[in-house]
C-alpha cells in the first residue's frame, strides 16, 4: 500500500496538476494570461446570452446576430479550454459568470398569472405555478445588439493582441479565430478604426 502511494505521488502528470492548482503556474506570459482570463470569463456568458436573446429577439437582426454569437462562441468556448489546459492556465470557464434571465422578470409573470386567477401564491403548488419565458424588463433588441457590439470589439482587441504573441500555439489560435470574432463585430454594426492599425 505504501509503495503505491510513493509511486503515484512521484507522477509527472500529478505533480504537474498540483503544481498548477496549488501554485497557479502556467506556461505562456503575462499578455497571454490576462487573454485567457478576460476572454474566458466573457465566452460563456456571450454564449448563454446569445442563446436567450435567439429566443425573445423580434427584429431579424437581433435573432440573427444572436445565431451567428451563439455559432462562435460556442466553437470558442471548448477551443479556449483545450488551450488553456496545453498551457497550463487555471481557466475561468467553470466559474465564470453565466447569463441569466432576471429573476424579477420571472416573478412579475408568475404574479400576474396568479392575479388573473385570483388565487395566492402561498395556496399553489410548483407544479401549478408555471413559468414562462418572458424578455427581462432590462431586455431590448437594441441593447443586445450594442452589448453585442461592445463586447466582441474587446475580444477582437484581445485576439489582435495575442496575434503578436511569443506563443505559437496561441498566436496560431488568435490568428484562426480572429476572423470569426470580426465577422461578429461587423454583423453586430461595428465599424474598424481607420487608426487602429497605426
Amino acid at each position: 500500500m505504501c509503495a503505491g502511494t510513493l509511486f503515484a505521488s512521484c507522477d509527472p502528470h500529478v505533480a504537474k496538476e498540483r503544481q498548477l492548482s496549488l501554485t497557479h503556474t502556467t506556461l505562456v506570459d503575462n499578455d497571454a494570461y490576462q487573454f485567457f482570463q478576460l476572454v474566458g470569463s466573457k465566452v460563456v456568458y456571450e454564449n448563454d446570452y446569445a442563446a436567450y436573446a435567439g429566443g425573445v429577439a423580434r427584429s431579424s437582426q437581433a435573432k440573427q446576430l444572436a445565431a451567428k454569437a451563439q455559432e462562435v462562441y460556442g466553437f470558442l468556448v471548448p477551443q479556449l479550454d483545450s488551450l488553456a489546459r496545453l498551457k497550463q492556465v487555471d481557466f475561468p470557464i467553470k466559474g465564470a459568470a453565466r447569463y441569466a434571465v432576471a429573476v424579477e422578470a420571472q416573478t412579475a409573470v408568475e404574479r400576474e398569472k396568479v392575479a388573473g386567477n385570483r388565487v395566492d401564491s402561498d395556496e399553489l403548488d410548483e407544479d401549478e405555478l408555471t413559468t414562462e419565458h418572458v424578455a427581462s424588463v432590462s431586455y431590448s433588441d437594441d441593447a443586445y445588439i450594442h452589448h453585442v457590439q461592445h463586447e466582441t470589439a474587446i475580444m477582437k482587441d484581445q485576439l489582435q493582441r495575442m496575434t503578436r504573441n511569443t506563443d505559437k500555439e496561441v498566436r496560431a489560435f488568435a490568428e484562426e479565430n480572429q476572423g470569426k470574432v470580426a465577422e461578429l463585430f461587423a454583423l453586430a454594426g461595428g465599424k474598424e478604426d481607420a487608426n487602429a492599425h497605426h
